[in-house]
């Protein structure tokens, strides 16, 4: 598959790029976003460094007991911070009566792989940036949850997670443009919004068999995600017209996928993102090839031998999203289109509940 890559370089330094060509790099995302649904991206402030010490800290975490890790849930806090154990998380795939005739309808060779219940992934949300000091949505704007033993945990994490919001931030400003919006039209709705960084952790040794499904078939309910480049092949995405495709991201870039939010704001003119991780020929590859060359996926501290570990992150994300107390409804012309009576006006933070009910993560809340 070949998406585009944009160089945000190209956009932040203004001077080095005439309008012209800055106008026409805005609508290679615009149009990329439109028609894919995902483009890939390259930010000088994101520095394989960076990256590598957030890989570190996330493998030691993953690799912790059981019970350590269910010390950082909060089910009543809709799983939006802290952890999400594996065979919590339903893919949208299985409880979407609309998504599941739409499955049926598809070719055989671009239906995506069947799970056979919750995801066998574990999961971190880590909140991004300043919360509301007001807000109607608590439970989606709570205090991140830091796990003992981990100093370094909070700096590590925001270190990276506003690296990448800032990426984002960048693609959200040049997507505005190239659809003919004010530039700030979905950046001034993102403040204080409740961006997740969101490593995922799945045991191979258990789930390691080829077909296993990490994240079945879904959509992200949040505006823009951003993909790290994973360790192991497994991604899977569904172009606007049906096709299905491996992703390979390019070492040094990032991907850029959209979701349900920014389908509202566009009008269904972006279409959100499906996507899955599984279990292929070329990861069950991986997993034999870095046994053969006794390197460990975790690469954990110098006091622990670098033994071969059956873990490894499936994917880790950023989920941008819209502020919860902000209206999600088409903006600028998008108003206008045929289709916008499909997307009425709406507080995002409730739809993001009803979002969270539906796929299993609305807990209650300790008030009930």
């Amino acid at each position: 598959m070949d998406l585009p890559v944009i160089d945000l370089s190209d956009y932040l330094s203004t001077t080095a790029t005439s309008d012209a060509q800055l106008s026409e790099l805005c609508g290679v995302v615009s149009r990329s976003l439109r028609e894919t649904g995902a483009l890939l991206v390259k930010d000088p402030r994101c520095s394989a460094q960076d990256n590598d010490l957030f890989i570190d800290m996330m493998e030691r975490y993953f690799q912790s007991p059981r019970d350590f890790k269910l010390l950082q849930e909060r089910p009543h806090l809709h799983y939006q911070v802290g952890v999400t154990p594996e065979g919590v998380e339903v893919p949208r795939s299985l409880v979407d009566e609309e998504m599941q005739e739409k499955l049926r309808a598809m070719p055989e060779e671009y239906r995506p792989s069947s799970p056979k219940g919750p995801d066998c992934k574990w999961r971190y949300m880590w909140r991004v940036g300043p919360r509301p000091l007001q807000t109607k949505f608590k439970e989606l704007n709570a205090e991140p949850v830091i796990p003992e033993g981990f100093p370094k945990w909070k700096d590590t994490m925001d270190s990276w997670g506003y690296k990448m919001i800032s990426a984002i931030e960048v693609v959200a400003e040049m997507a505005a443009i190239g659809f003919g919006l004010p530039k700030d039209a979905f950046t001034s709705l993102m403040k204080q919004g409740p961006h997740l960084l969101a490593p995922t952790g799945s045991d191979l040794q258990t789930h390691g068999r080829e077909g296993t499904v990490f994240a079945g078939y879904h959509y992200d309910l949040n505006f823009l995600t951003i993909h790290g480049r994973s360790r192991f092949p497994g991604l899977n995405i569904w172009l606007r017209n049906g096709r299905k495709v491996e992703v390979k991201v390019p070492v040094g870039c990032l991907l850029i996928q959209t979701g349900k939010q920014i389908e509202w704001l566009t009008a269904g003119d972006c279409i959100a993102g499906m996507h899955e991780v599984v279990v292929t020929s070329r990861t069950t590859d991986a997993i034999k090839l870095a046994s053969e060359q006794n390197r460990s996926l975790w690469r954990v501290s110098s006091t622990v031998s670098e033994a071969i570990s059956f873990i490894e992150i499936a994917i880790y994300e950023l989920f941008a999203h819209i502020a919860s107390d902000a209206i999600l409804k088409p903006l600028g012309h998008f108003a206008e289109s045929p289709l916008a009576s499909k997307y009425p006006p709406l507080c995002a933070g409730e739809f993001v509940e009803k979002e969270l009910a539906v796929i299993n993560l609305k807990g209650q809340s300790k008030e009930s």
